[in-house]
């Protein structure tokens, strides 16, 4: 008997032999398609047929087995990737085509191997003669080649979608082929017949539609409507078709995105399927595979980049799926469609579309209908695919191909349950130790990871040095179900980020280990921070808890489990957080990464953490508390033991989210949950209710009604439900509330309830409670809203429906069973709330908040719950005078940049305040005054008034405590850990709010401070005596301080002043500092305090400085200089402004250092508590905001400066002593201050400018909203002011450095400046540029925010590029006419009247009539454009820095460029 045949055991890299290597496996087939070549361990006998059979396939490649022999010998070959790259005599089956030495012999020989299917045969033989014969499931495909060498091998190579075969048993395939042989007969026999009868059935049919549709004078085309569906030969330049037309790919494309339209060779016919499957992705572009209809004829077609750029007119049409929308002639009719997003599918995915007799459209994926997304279609219709972006090829399917999959991939359903992840915790058989293996860490690591600890422990010995470089993997795969989890034992706070985990394909032996695991870009899933990232790439941006935020110190632990279907499910302290990907194949890897602050972790053996003490009894022993149930709706999660229902994907999924209670609600129980989140995006909130038996559920839902939360009750178990998209489609045995609605068994009832849940908010308590009278009631807020319905049968469970905008609950402390008596449940409940609120002392924030924030803990604690801003939140009550409002942090965030802001408003606060009027930061509360400090910075109104105030709030820390307190002087306090950081703002008005921002980092924040304890025996004072107080208080400072008719200075002072001149003249009697002299009385609002040089020492450099007090100087000790002060106070020194000596402003109109002997120098405050600088009597502006209330003049006789007199506002003065007391050794040493580049402004010219008022009053009428602009930082470039301020022409900027002219002659208007332009760097990194517009053309690119390309709907042609009239055929660039954007490094080009046309404008207070231009000076990003000539055809320089053939800029790229500010010239 001849031995069985069997592989060799050297083969391909990826292949593992088993079964005694009669069987043969490629590993991760589904992220390699080669290196899977076997041989066969002997040469073949004659006349022997080697034969295997195909076990597994995967859709994930494209081709499949090859097999053939070879005169290569196994024991000494070096393996090639695939078998045709064998040479030295070699001949190899692959697809249809024969090869030889990898060189095709024969196109067409037998059946394609790549349309064979699991279970099929495929075997060769070499006969006696030397010939050479394949076999399909037996069947011989005739000679191949002939001239075979007596002495070959047997080459199978796994290739593409092939990844298992196993050799055949000779007896048994002979066996087989006897009992085949009488049925292949009869086959052959009916498969004849059968192929006569359908050419007659089909001639017949076409004889008939031919004779009809030539009476009805159809289109030729019609007659070709029985055709086999293909692709027509007309396509895209980029595609190429193969299997007769049937298979469509793009060429190149890592190179190329679009030009992949491809079209059938027909129109459709009414209910045929046009189905095609995803054969290959490639993960480089975004977007993915569009399909549909179009009435456009291939034939005549001049195909389209996209078919989304079809513009088609009344006579045809083109309907397009993209993404999770419908196109029809390119605009978006659909915005959400179905149930899959297109550029989500993944390979082996199928996609199909049917147009209904009635002319509706409707599209398939996977085989499950998607409903209606057209109707009234156009016909004759052709099929359309455009290998957009990610799709590289597809291949038509006919569903009535044996070959065709009748059980395509359908969307597995959630896991439900949170203890899933314990296989003894319900009814699947534990899991068994395989070979007694325990799952510990391999050794093989990452270069700064090291294993010790008996393979359990993995750290980062040098953490404080290295941030990365730290993955570990375990030593064997995962079994189905298995957990993974490790604990943290080991945290360093030097670092952001920290541990990831997830599971890979790739082998711990076979790894080349990157610095971090996210690095990986196949075969890997990974959770980081709240993200899940498929082989580099995020696929949900918000999953679960953030692992950035675990501890130490309370041994927090993180797991990974891949279920039995392929779901993959991330744990966190046990507790499951949803589905994070799916099809995840077997075989893999678990794998963490020691990232950042994770330097230690431990794998945690699942009987210690069954068996742990520290998991709360209370889950499964105490059936009193009700919780949600474990089972619940495909979309929600449960959290929180139970205690919390959310929709994880809120803003992708509005539905299929029902949450029940845990066990059936008693007579008079009260169920009550609060609203934690909601979303925006959809309509509709939540749902609640109550049922009874189990119904059939629709399992679609078309569109999206108009319904808000859903509360109610059913009589129906969990275990006997499955669970429908929404709790109304019940029809029986079910009660709920949807809106204002109550509805039984799917129908309404009764419109007009008065609890509405469409109007909830974020904080709402929502409640039911069933009776024992039998009626049903709903609470909200704990107010009984009355009867909803009676009868209600007893056993009901409690019904939360998380749909529309509703995407979080948590079950409150309220919930449980109350006195039968329903007059007294109302009376106690009220009672209640009363007791709470007279007892209740702590602070509490409000319920009106912004919408990424969670209050909890009764109001004391609030959670932003996911991004960076939208975290605003209030006290509930306007603070009293003297009263601290105080908070302690309680979770950072490493992720985020930025820290929390805290301040007072002025805006009325209630829990019914609407959302919409709550900004994504505080910041950007300006309808009302509002003053907020933010890192070191004081701002009123989202202007900064104090900058360096306090030490930066960026840097708070977990326990760090932060206050405010409104004094009753007026002012603003902050503390820091209870101490008073000092006067952060004054004149605070009463009756204004705490307001608190959770911004970037601080994610979680607890009150921590007392309310003013208020009694009856206390009763507050009436308003209108407060205001009466604080009047008669301002008018009795402004009576005593102008009792004095004459201000004078202090007698204290520094010690090297001397006063004289009865205290009205002060003089430096040495050196050149400790010359404080500070006014004895405050200053009077409205009031100019002023002094006159009376002498100068010019030995000295600087001089004089000048500003404010915030304290009286009775017992103050004076520091050298005045900008030593670090106490409340604001000095003018030079051109530059300090606080509490810190630098707040610079480039003031002028300069104090170049006052003359004889000059006037002065301060006033006016109403609005800003400090304006007086020079000669001149007001040069505003120099500081929020001065100090009260406040004095102070004067610093520092270097030159050597003695100033007070002036009274009249002008009535002491004689001025101009004498010049210097002794020769002085002016013999005499030390100038030396010039620098800076120009001295004219001190006779005020710094109001009146070009600038007029570009102002210009943009005023414009009609330009304030909300784009920055005012703060606008800026005058005509001749005064730039004279004045001594700016050089030229700037260079970026990085690399470019230079760009200054916009010398124009006004700039700095607008606001996006979030993405700090963290892109772009005001130091990117190039400054110039892009001249038309006026009518302005507020157009400010809505879009950004450039606008010629053909974008924001703007159309509204661009203003060089017009063509300009050019000549000579002059005109290669790139003109494209998509492009222009612009120039000076503005003398881009303000040119070809790019900047002039635009009439007059007046409205001078009523004169002015030309004016319009342009945009914006940032560049380096390397995104190209540098070309001018195109004015100019003669002359246009501007003496750049050359003419370097003044056009222009780039294509989206997102490359960034507005700065808006320039306007008059002229």
């Amino acid at each position: 008997m001849a031995a069985m045949a069997v592989f060799h055991s050297r083969t391909g890299t990826l292949v593992t032999l088993s079964n005694g290597n009669r069987t043969a496996q490629r590993n991760h087939p589904t992220q390699e398609f080669n290196n899977g070549v076997v041989l066969s361990a002997d040469p073949l006998r004659d006349n022997q047929i080697f034969e295997v059979k195909i076990d597994k396939k995967v859709n994930s490649w494209s081709g499949s087995i090859e097999i053939g022999v070879t005169t290569c010998d196994p024991n000494n070959l070096s393996f090639p990737i695939s078998a045709t790259g064998f040479r030295e005599g070699t001949w190899v089956m692959s697809g249809s085509s024969i090869l030889k030495d990898g060189h095709s012999m024969i196109e067409e020989y037998g059946r394609d191997l790549d349309q064979l299917s699991e279970g099929d045969r495929v075997g060769v033989m070499r006969s006696a003669q030397g010939v050479l014969h394949f076999y399909v499931n037996g069947m011989d495909q005739g000679p191949a080649a002939t001239g075979i060498p007596t002495r070959v091998y047997a080459v199978v190579d796994m290739y593409g979608k092939c990844a298992q075969v196993s050799i055949v048993d000779a007896n048994s395939r002979d066996a087989a082929c006897a009992v085949n042989a009488a049925r292949i007969t009869n086959d052959i026999a009916n498969e004849l017949a059968n192929e006569f009868l359908a050419e007659l059935s089909n001639q017949i049919a076409n004889d008939l539609a031919a004779s009809r549709d030539f009476g009805a004078g159809v289109d030729d085309d019609r007659h070709h409507s029985n055709d086999r569906l293909t692709f027509h030969e007309r396509c895209g330049t980029l595609v190429k078709l193969s299997n007769s037309r049937r298979t469509a790919e793009r060429r190149r494309p890592m190179d190329e995105f679009n030009n992949g339209v491809v079209m059938t060779n027909r129109p459709l016919r009414d209910e045929e399927v046009f189905e095609i499957r995803l054969d290959r992705l490639v993960d480089k572009w975004s977007g993915s595979i569009e399909v549909g209809i179009t009435t456009h004829n291939p034939n005549n077609l001049e195909f389209p980049a996209t078919m989304t750029n079809m513009r088609s007119g009344s006579t045809a049409g083109t309907i397009m799926m993209s993404g999770c929308g419908i196109l029809t002639n390119g605009k978006g009719t659909r915005r959400e469609y179905g149930q899959y997003n297109l550029d989500e599918l993944t390979e082996g995915d199928i996609i199909g579309l049917v147009r209904k007799s009635c002319g509706a459209l409707h599209y398939f994926i996977n085989g499950v209908d998607q409903g209606i997304a057209a109707t009234s279609t156009p016909r004759p219709a052709w099929g359309v695919v455009d290998l957009y972006g990610m799709a590289v090829k597809v291949t038509m399917l006919d569903r009535a191909d044996p070959t065709y999959p009748n059980n395509p991939p359908a969307p597995e359903r959630r896991a439900n349950s949170i203890f899933r992840q314990y296989p003894d915790m319900y009814d699947e058989e534990p899991l068994e130790e395989e070979d007694g293996e325990k799952l510990l860490f391999n050794p093989h690591c990452g270069a700064h990871a090291a294993v010790i600890n008996n393979h359990r422990t993995a750290h980062r010995p040098n953490a404080l040095d290295d941030f990365n470089n730290g993955v570990v993997l375990t030593n064997r795969c995962l079994r189905a179900n298995e957990v993974f989890e490790v604990r943290l034992e080991r945290m360093v706070d030097k670092w952001a980020g920290s541990i990831e985990i997830g599971v890979t394909l790739h082998s711990p032996e076979e790894l080349d280990y990157p610095s971090t695991m996210t690095n990986i870009r196949s075969g890997t899933w990974m959770m980081t921070g709240n993200g899940v990232m498929h082989n580099g790439t995020t696929i949900i941006d918000e999953y679960g808890q953030n692992l950035d935020r675990l501890k130490v110190d309370v041994g927090d632990r993180v797991g990974v489990v891949r279920k039995p279907d392929g779901t993959l499910h991330f744990f966190v302290n046990g507790v499951d957080q949803g589905p994070a990907a799916s099809s995840v194949p077997e075989m893999v890897y678990g794998v963490i990464d020691l990232y950042g602050q994770a330097a230690q972790a431990t794998i945690v053996d699942q009987s210690e953490v069954l068996s742990s003490p520290d998991l709360e009894s209370s889950v499964f022993t105490d059936v009193d508390d009700v919780r949600f149930h474990h089972l619940h709706g495909h979309n929600a999660t449960v959290l929180n033991n139970g205690k919390t229902a959310a929709r994880p994907n809120a803003t992708g999924e509005f539905n299929d989210a029902i949450v029940m209670s845990s066990r059936p609600m008693r007579d008079n129980e009260l169920f009550e949950v609060v609203i934690e989140r909601m979303v925006d995006r959809w309509s509709g909130s939540i749902e609640a209710g109550v049922n009874g038996c189990t119904p059939t559920w629709p399992d679609h839902v078309t569109s999206l009604k108009q319904h808000g939360v859903k509360l109610g009750v059913t009589l129906i178990k969990p275990e006997d439900l499955d669970f429908p998209n929404t709790m109304t489609d019940i029809e029986y045995d079910t009660w709920m509330l949807s809106g204002s609605a109550i509805m039984q068994d799917g129908s309404t009832i009764r419109n007009g309830y008065p609890l509405d849940l469409d109007a909830i908010v974020v904080g709402s308590r929502i409640g039911m409670m069933r009776c024992s009278d039998g009626s049903l009631h709903f609470f909200l807020n704990g107010e009984d809203q009355g009867v909803a319905c009676q009868d209600i049968a007893p056993g009901v469970y409690a019904v939360v429906d998380l749909y529309g905008q509703c995407a979080q609950v948590s079950i409150t402390s309220g919930s449980g069973v109350l006195p039968t008596d329903n007059h007294i449940v109302i009376a106690d409940i009220e009672q209640s709330l009363s007791s709470a609120l007279n007892s209740e002392i702590t602070h509490r924030f409000s319920n009106c908040c912004g919408k990424n924030i969670v209050i909890k803990n009764n109001g004391c604690t609030a959670n932003r719950v996911r991004n960076f801003n939208h975290g605003v939140v209030f006290s509930s009550e306007p603070l009293k005078y003297d009263e601290l409002f105080e908070i302690k942090v309680e979770e950072v965030s490493n992720q985020w940049s930025g820290s929390i802001h805290i301040g007072l408003t002025t805006m009325a606060i209630s829990d019914s305040t609407p959302l919409s009027q709550i900004p994504a930061s505080a910041e950007e509360i300006t309808s009302k005054v509002t003053w907020i400090v933010s890192g070191s910075e004081v701002k009123k109104s989202g202007k900064t008034i104090k900058e360096n105030y306090a030490p930066s709030l960026e840097r708070l820390e977990v326990g760090n405590r932060i206050g405010i307190r409104r004094c009753s002087d007026g002012t603003l306090h902050i503390y820091l850990n209870g101490e008073d950081l000092g006067i952060a703002a004054s004149n605070i008005p009463k009756n204004v709010f705490a307001v608190i921002d959770l911004y970037g980092s601080v994610e979680s924040v607890s009150i921590i401070s007392s309310a003013i304890a208020e009694t009856p025996s206390t009763p507050k004072s009436p308003p209108v005596i407060l205001d009466q107080v604080d009047s008669q208080a301002d008018r009795d400072q402004d009576h005593d301080t102008m009792a004095a008719s004459v201000t004078t200075f202090h007698g204290n002072h520094g010690k090297n002043i001397l006063l004289s001149n009865n205290n009205l003249t002060a003089r430096r009697v040495a050196s050149y500092n400790q010359g404080i002299v500070v006014s004895h009385k405050p200053l009077t609002r409205k009031k100019l305090f002023q002094v006159r040089i009376d002498k100068l020492n010019h030995r000295w450099s600087a001089s004089l400085m000048l500003g404010v007090l915030g304290f009286s100087c009775d017992r103050f000790n004076f520091p050298v200089s005045a900008i030593s002060i670090k106490k409340s106070s604001l000095v003018i020194h030079g051109d530059s402004v300090f606080s509490c000596g810190c630098k707040v402003r610079d480039r003031l109109a002028c300069n104090l250092d170049s006052l003359q002997v004889g000059q006037y120098v002065g301060l006033l405050v006016d109403d609005e508590n800003c400090l304006h600088l007086y020079i000669n009597g001149v007001d040069q502006g505003v120099a500081v905001r929020d001065v100090p209330t009260p406040c004095f003049g102070m004067i610093d006789l520092y270097g030159q400066c050597e003695q100033v007199t007070i002036v009274s506002e009249e002008g009535n003065m002491p004689p001025l002593n101009v004498g010049d007391d210097r002794e020769k050794a002085d002016i013999d040493d005499v030390v100038k201050e030396k010039q620098g580049g800076r120009m001295v402004c004219d001190l006779s010219v005020m710094r109001n400018c009146e070009y600038q008022n007029l570009c102002s009053r210009l943009r005023t009428s414009l009609g330009l909203p304030d909300g784009y602009f920055d005012m703060q930082y606008n800026m005058c470039y005509c001749e005064t002011c730039h004279k004045m301020r001594g700016d050089d022409f030229y700037v260079r900027r970026g990085d690399p450095p470019s230079d760009y002219a200054i916009p010398f002659g124009w006004c700039r208007f700095v607008l606001r400046a996006p979030c993405k332009a700090h963290s892109l760097n772009v005001f130091e990194k990117w190039h400054a540029a110039y892009h001249g517009t038309r006026v009518e053309v302005v507020r157009r690119i400010l809505d879009y925010g950004d450039l606008l390309l010629p053909g974008d709907p924001a703007g159309g042609k509204s661009i203003l590029i060089p017009q063509p009239q300009v050019f000549t055929e000579k002059a005109k660039p290669d790139s003109f006419g494209g998509q492009q954007i222009f612009f120039s490094p000076t503005i003398r080009y881009a303000g040119s009247s070809e790019f900047a046309p002039k635009h009439r404008f007059t007046d409205i207070k001078t009523k004169k009539l002015y030309q004016a231009r319009v342009a945009f000076q914006v940032w560049v990003k380096p390397g995104s454009y190209k540098v070309g000539p001018q195109t004015i055809e100019a003669s002359d320089p246009i501007d003496p820095k750049f050359n003419n053939s370097e003044l056009e800029w222009s780039t294509k790229e989206r997102g490359s460029t960034m507005l700065y500010a808006l320039l306007l010239r008059v002229e």
